[in-house]
């Protein structure tokens, strides 16, 4: 059997031999939790760094209407975000932020309330912007706030697939039902990807797994695939203090190990065919109309 580190080596090979007859498709995910501390948006960081290590070009729009996390976890004082782009003092290319191996970052924040009240040109100006920069992006990660709302939902519903992180305490598996339960009940989704965070080992994470699929299965009209879990790691807090990703800070780190699986996962598993940047866009533009 392969250890990881020959794994990732041969998936980046058939990857390079994939791309030379084959246009890079674009992915679009949304990630969401429950409740607040569960680590969603240092998951995502991590998984989206891991993505470009494996030579995939990642994207991540800070969706969360109220703190720029994404920012804080590495350390960047962002001067621009979305709602210079709408009040005209930049373009949405301009305030991209480039992060570790080369994944992008748009600051969104603020500005994300206020894409509904501005007039319709603007708004088609602004989402073919987003659609010439997604072109070449393979990943687009939404890191959407805590909890469900209207702009969640919508993001949600206009992605190709949601990620719902969570952890083994009982508040955070409740409140990823709840998720859950909204999103089956409205139809968004036919199927959730699971990613259970700061477990003591394998064992915890099938248990919390586990609860979620039981009661998902008999409650709910939606299927859940699990995608994989990131062990608890003092690393990981080190690397938050210093406002260095962990996959950066320590490579080798146990939780390191885990976002690459995650990465391989996501690569490698049975996923529905992503329904392209021209979908995603159009979905977006209904939301916000």
């Amino acid at each position: 059997m392969l250890d990881q580190a020959s794994k990732l080596r041969e998936l980046v090979a058939k990857d390079k031999m994939h791309k030379k007859v084959t246009i890079p498709s674009f992915r679009s995910i949304a990630v969401v939790s429950g409740k607040g501390g569960v680590g969603k948006t240092n998951l995502t960081l991590n998984l989206a760094i891991a993505l470009a290590q494996l030579e995939k070009k990642v994207m991540i729009l800070d969706a969360d209407l109220g703190m720029a996390n994404v920012d804080i976890l590495l350390g960047l004082v962002t001067q621009y975000n979305l709602l210079s782009v709408l009040k005209g003092h930049k373009s949405l290319d301009e305030i991209i932020v480039e992060g570790p191996s080369g994944i992008k970052i748009i600051p969104g924040g603020s500005g994300l309330g206020e894409i509904a009240s501005i007039d319709k040109q603007h708004q088609e100006l602004l989402w073919e912007q987003l659609k010439n920069i997604c072109k070449d992006i393979e990943y687009l990660f939404i890191d959407c706030g805590a909890g469900i709302s209207r702009t969640i939902l919508g993001f949600i519903s206009a992605a190709d697939d949601v990620l719902v992180v969570l952890t083994p305490e009982p508040t955070s598996i409740t409140d990823a039902y709840s998720v859950i339960k909204v999103l089956s009940r409205f139809e968004i989704n036919s199927q959730v990807l699971l990613a259970v965070n700061k477990v003591s080992d394998l064992k915890e994470a099938n248990i919390t797994a586990n609860k979620i699929e039981t009661v998902s299965n008999r409650f709910l009209n939606i299927k859940i695939k699990r995608l994989g879990y990131v062990s608890k790691d003092n690393h990981v807090e080190k690397a938050v203090c210093s406002q260095i990703p962990f996959t950066i800070l320590n490579p080798k780190c146990k939780a390191s190990d885990d976002i690459k699986q995650l990465a391989i996962n996501l690569i490698e598993g049975k996923m529905k065919p992503p329904r392209g940047i021209d979908k995603f866009i159009g979905r977006l533009f209904r939301l916000f109309e």
